[in-house]
């Protein structure tokens, strides 16, 4: 991992934090436990984000075969692992550190379920398309541990999901414009980030305690989510005892109507309509969800 220099990162208005939530536990899929922050009703929609769920699962719990439309969903693992499948024949392991980045686009159907004994811990985050993208072809993008952008610099460890930070970036493609940043800042670190000023920021703090936005404001602990004001990059410190972890994500407002049914998301509730109709007579995208089912829901007899 490179050691970086930093001197020369500038934040002229660091953004300040205008929210905070606690995500409480709560359940989801079949048995699974989340912490929802984005996607709850004080947060619907945080445009271009739709849901932030930080997830534990133990099997057999799990998320098994339910379907997607019109967004992006990103899979990143902090703890164990989770089997994939869908109705196109993709499968594969997120092992501890991965990622995997999925474009649902016109249709998905598909499992995640626990590929490891004990607990599986790991984020996810819905990204919404604009609506010349939510009817394109499905795709992914995945990336091992070992193969996601790090850097290091004076106490502060970067993990590059996607974007840019010291001077390291990201292969991810985000047809929505987004940064994705894993940071870990040992104590006594301090960090300046440039973000995009036109775009949305939020923090989600997953180990640790810091301070956000102002070296006076109050400690933030872990599972808080914190929705940055306007501004050009976010200021943050460590002044406690054990490591700072948090994500610091942002994205480009769409700025477009949006209509939600579940893991359907269009533009209109025409759209969505059609969408169902699509869903359950198998057309437009969805062919292949009649005769499929995973391995997972097989084995445990769905």
């Amino acid at each position: 991992m490179p050691e970086k220099e930093n001197a020369d990162v500038v934040v002229k208005e660091p953004r300040s934090v205008v929210r905070k939530f606690l995500a409480r536990p709560q359940g989801e899929g079949m048995g699974a436990i989340v912490r929802r922050s984005i996607g709850r009703f004080e947060l619907r929609y945080f445009d271009p984000f739709l849901v932030l769920d930080e997830f534990s699962v133990t099997a057999p719990a799990g998320f098994p075969d339910h379907p997607h439309r019109g967004f992006e969903t990103v899979t990143y693992m902090l703890q164990g692992a989770v089997t994939h499948e869908d109705f196109e024949g993709h499968k594969g392991t997120i092992g501890p550190g991965d990622l995997q980045w999925m474009t649902a686009g016109r249709g998905i159907v598909h499992s995640e379920m626990p590929a490891a004994q004990g607990t599986q811990k790991g984020l996810q985050l819905w990204i919404n398309l604009s609506s010349k993208y939510k009817m394109i072809e499905p795709r992914y993008q995945e990336v091992s541990s070992k193969d996601i952008a790090e850097a290091a610099k004076d106490g502060i460890k970067v993990r590059v999901i996607a974007g840019e930070a010291l001077g390291i970036k990201s292969p991810i493609y985000t047809r929505t414009p987004t940064m994705y940043l894993d940071f870990t800042l040992k104590p006594g670190a301090q960090l300046r980030q440039p973000i995009p000023r036109s775009w949305n920021a939020f923090a989600y703090v997953l180990e640790g305690e810091g301070l956000f936005g102002t070296v006076k404001s109050s400690p933030v602990s872990a599972h808080h989510l914190l929705l940055l004001g306007s501004g050009d990059g976010l200021e943050a410190w460590n002044k406690f005892s054990k490591p700072l972890r948090f994500v610091l994500v942002g994205g480009e407002p769409i700025g477009e109507p949006v209509a939600q049914l579940g893991p359907f998301v269009m533009n209109t509730q025409e759209e969505i309509d059609q969408t169902i109709d699509d869903f359950e007579n198998y057309v437009n995208g969805f062919e292949k969800a009649k005769h499929w089912r995973s391995e997972a829901a097989l084995t445990l007899g769905f």
